[in-house]
């Protein structure tokens, strides 16, 4: 019996502590905790130290107009090799890509055909000489014999004309000769200039006349940039102005030359102007022929920019704290809706919502809330780093017109800010 009454008596005591805990919490914060609890001195929000947040100033810097397309690069010296006579091929000296020199030797067509044609040239230029020179002797006797009375004018007349014309069959005769010699320089393909050689299409042994392309030679020091933009955006390109960057896989510019060349009228087919640029390709590795990304720079503006790092995201609204009085003193930090434009070199253009000079927090965006205090203090040195507390991915790149980024900047002030860093 005494056992059941000490389990009794444990059970009561058990069920009066829980409900004394159930009445500490009906009592509310400031009768539980008392003086130490969050609404007491040094709790809540207005009560404690002020958070150090880094700020900057917002200043304006320079906006590129700027928009991104797709372009080829031409070799200025390029040309598709062709025989200037028929015949087999009886050797291939070089290689594709092989880097040759002006007047070496790339494809040998049998020249069989051209000797046998210089070996007959020259046996009539000999026979041709032979009768030049009889043809002279005899118009020298004939004159001799017309001064000592021997011969008559008419025959005299007909030896200078024999004699004439043994000289122009002579001098007929060496150029067959010097034309047989050229054509046989023909079975010799070279290259015209320094270059490197394109595809070989044929092979020894084939046949090939003068319509069969052998191989081509390009030479890339020099290249051509082709670039074509829309029509209302041509208009804006000013020659040896307005420049134009290639493009590497990273979206940084490897090279950079000035237009030069303005289409006066749109494709046929396209409806685009083309744009053409030249640079000089020795330290740059690029080649003929190449599909690369361009980016056209229509004008340098200057505008108000904000780093991506000070921007956070609530949807589709972007924010800045910027740190401004607070009603009992001191600094506080807001939070206010921006418009944003092009996202270039880890900036955003600012449209709307900032004004130039306005300080914004860049640091611990996370943590901060509207009319919480702060001590502000100047950024560190961020350097080329983005996306740090921020939306930096907030764009996405769009080729062809228009290629920096640009946010879908939301208009409606009044938005929760919510969360900040893309919340």
């Amino acid at each position: 019996m005494r056992l059941v009454r000490r389990g009794v008596v444990g059970v009561w005591l058990t069920v009066m502590a829980l409900a004394g805990c159930h009445g500490d919490k009906d009592k509310g914060p400031s009768q539980a905790g008392g003086a130490g609890g969050p609404g007491g001195p040094g709790g809540g929000a207005g009560g404690g130290q002020p958070l150090a947040v880094e700020v900057i100033q917002v200043q304006p810097g320079p906006v590129r107009d700027t928009g991104e397309y797709i372009g080829t690069l031409i070799s200025r010296r390029s040309i598709t090799l062709y025989p200037q006579v028929n015949g087999y091929v009886k050797r291939i000296a070089v290689r594709p890509g092989e880097q040759v020199k002006r007047g070496q030797l790339l494809l040998e067509v049998d020249p069989r055909i051209g000797r046998a044609g210089v070996q007959s040239a020259q046996a009539q230029r000999s026979s041709a000489l032979a009768q030049r020179q009889f043809a002279r002797s005899t118009r020298q006797r004939a004159e001799q014999l017309l001064k000592e009375g021997l011969l008559s004018r008419q025959d005299y007349e007909q030896s200078v004309s024999q004699a004439a014309a043994a000289e122009a069959s002579a001098r007929s005769a060496e150029a067959q000769v010097e034309l047989q010699q050229v054509e046989l320089g023909f079975y010799q393909v070279t290259a015209p200039f320094d270059g490197v050689v394109g595809n070989i299409p044929v092979k020894v042994g084939d046949y090939v006349t003068q319509q069969v392309a052998l191989t081509s030679v390009d030479q890339s020091r020099a290249l051509e940039l082709s670039v074509s933009v829309p029509p209302e955006r041509a208009a804006e390109v000013k020659p040896g102005t307005t420049q134009v960057d290639v493009l590497n896989m990273e979206g940084k510019p490897v090279v950079r030359a000035p237009v030069f060349f303005v289409a006066p009228t749109p494709n046929a087919n396209t409806q685009l102007v083309e744009l053409k640029a030249v640079f000089d390709n020795n330290e740059v590795g690029l080649l003929a022929g190449q599909v690369v990304h361009v980016e056209v720079e229509y004008a340098v503006r200057e505008s108000l920019r904000l780093p991506t790092y000070a921007v956070s995201q609530q949807s589709s609204q972007f924010f800045a704290t910027v740190v401004t009085e607070g009603d009992g003193g001191g600094q506080v930090a807001q939070r206010v809706p921006v418009q944003l434009g092009a996202l270039q070199d880890n900036y955003y253009e600012v449209l709307k919502g900032l004004e130039q000079g306005a300080t914004v927090a860049v640091g611990a965006l996370q943590s901060l809330r509207d009319g919480q205090p702060v001590q502000p203090k100047p950024a560190r040195p961020r350097g080329e780093e983005s996306g740090v507390g921020g939306a930096a991915d907030a764009g996405t790149a769009t080729p062809g017109d228009g290629g920096t980024r640009r946010p879908d900047a939301g208009t409606d002030a009044g938005t929760d800010a919510g969360t900040s860093g893309g919340g």
